[in-house]
């Protein structure tokens, strides 16, 4: 690897540095007008991380894969990574995207290993730089030079990180190795993403793919920086199938008990409901959250948590929600669907199906544990169903067609709600017009706090339909 012995720092003074720039803007610390370029170039990418190479730090970018600064001798990656504040959570910030690391090039990995790989020497010592991207829109690298700089943090992998990461690598290098240059194999390399925890590979070939941090581990980074830790599981888990073993093991021990029997067994307190699951899968795995995302592990793969009720039949009874929209994004007429939160939760996410078997549809707590399945989507699921559901909610919104319609019942009359009043909803995409659709949930059917073009309704979210996720689940085995 190569030395940028140019790039010499001690501690200090890079921590002189970057504390002169919390809470200023990019254009403000912008002494070498590297914003300049952005009047020839408006689209120009990467315009932060320039400013802070060549402003704060002096150098000029370069595209060399060794480390970009030497700070008292330690060969350390600087990344300028943009954070927004989170929608689920507004006192929280999460990333803006996944980051990249170094490129996937064959004829070199297929020759290394994980300690002297390309790939670690890239994530050993990085140096994280946050500016706050405040917009739900793409913006023009001119509009960069408006955002604050929140802070910046020295980051080395903890050893079980670290396993994970080689784990990963090894899962990609040892696929490449299989392939022995055959190149007509390499498009599959996309297919090894529900076996990675922490790092994806994208763009898709023929493009050059690179490895990525994935956005739910950059966030899992950035929230842990601002907001403090998560919970730790007393047990570490370096690939997925050591979780999938351990899912075994929970239902060798617990299947066919009741989900009252567990709650006793695990000393759980409150309300039976769907959200119960969520609090069993925790303390099975020995933690004390009441939902998946808050351990520390799961928040960082993205595995989340949905209780599935089967009929004794075993036959799906409702469908899925997945997640809220956000209608600023939608709105965003530049915005790629590779680049959308719709894209991301699909592609980045798993779905670990915590199913039960329903015996008395109005006591939950009846419900006997089944099991684990772990569900992920593939590339022509996201491309042919989520990708369709996205342009025609855009299509809607950006060109002004969204009307608010009256629902009806199963015979065809409007619904009418306990107040009386007859009930509406937008013509969003509906679950008999495909597998991923819209559907508004309120608590309260009187209110609808979201006004998307004028038309007042209720929160709108992402669901799937039932009924697929019987059939996919079907030819899911048991973990």
């Amino acid at each position: 690897m190569g030395q940028n012995s140019e790039h010499k720092y001690t501690k200090k003074q890079v921590e002189n540095f970057l504390e002169a720039c919390l809470n200023k803007t990019l254009g403000e610390i912008d002494k070498n007008h590297v914003f300049d370029r952005t009047k020839t170039n408006p689209k120009i990418t990467g315009i932060a991380g320039d400013v802070i190479e060549q402003s704060v730090f002096g150098y000029d970018a370069n595209s060399d894969s060794s480390p970009d600064l030497d700070i008292d001798g330690i060969l350390t990656e600087l990344k300028t990574t943009g954070i927004r504040i989170s929608k689920k959570n507004p006192k929280e910030y999460e990333a803006k995207e996944p980051m990249s690391i170094t490129g996937v090039s064959p004829n070199i990995i297929i020759n290394e290993e994980f300690a002297d790989s390309r790939f670690w020497h890239k994530l050993a010592h990085l140096l994280f730089v946050y500016y706050l991207y405040a917009s739900d829109k793409t913006v023009l690298a001119a509009e960069y030079a408006n955002f604050l700089v929140k802070g910046y943090q020295f980051l080395e992998f903890s050893d079980d990180d670290k396993k994970i990461l080689e784990q990963d690598w090894l899962i990609v290098r040892n696929f490449i190795r299989s392939l022995e240059k055959d190149e007509s194999k390499y498009p599959e390399i996309s297919h090894l993403r529900d076996k990675l925890l922490f790092i994806d590979t994208a763009p898709k070939w023929p493009n050059p793919p690179r490895f990525r941090l994935k956005r739910t581990v950059v966030s899992n980074i950035v929230q842990k920086h601002f907001n403090g830790s998560l919970e730790q599981l007393p047990k570490t888990y370096e690939t997925y199938a050591e979780i999938d073993r351990k899912c075994h093991e929970i239902t060798n021990l617990y299947k066919n008990k009741t989900v009252s029997e567990l709650m006793k067994e695990f000393a759980i307190d409150g309300k039976i409901d769907k959200g119960i699951g969520e609090r069993l899968v925790v303390k099975m795995f020995g933690g004390n959250a009441k939902k998946m995302q808050n351990i520390d592990l799961f928040s960082k793969i993205g595995l989340l948590g949905k209780t599935i009720v089967l009929t004794e039949k075993g036959k799906r009874t409702e469908d899925m929600k997945l997640f809220r929209i956000n209608f600023d994004e939608i709105a965003n007429v530049d915005e790629q669907f590779t680049d959308s939160i719709f894209y991301d939760y699909f592609n980045e996410n798993q779905i670990l199906c915590i199913i039960f078997e329903e015996h008395d549809s109005k006591d939950f707590g009846k419900n006997t544990f089944l099991g684990f399945k772990r569900l992920s989507f593939s590339d022509d699921f996201i491309d042919l169903n989520v990708k369709s559901t996205w342009e025609r909610i855009r299509e809607l919104v950006i060109y002004k067609k969204l009307k608010d319609v009256p629902v009806l019942n199963s015979k065809g009359k409007p619904r009418i709600n306990k107040t009386g009043i007859a009930q509406t909803a937008p013509n969003f995409p509906k679950s008999s017009e495909g597998i991923i659709f819209v559907r508004g949930d309120s608590s309260d059917s009187t209110k609808k706090p979201e006004t998307v073009n004028g038309i007042t309704m209720h929160r709108q979210y992402i669901w799937i339909k039932g009924s697929y996720l019987t059939q996919k689940l079907d030819g899911i085995t048991f973990l």
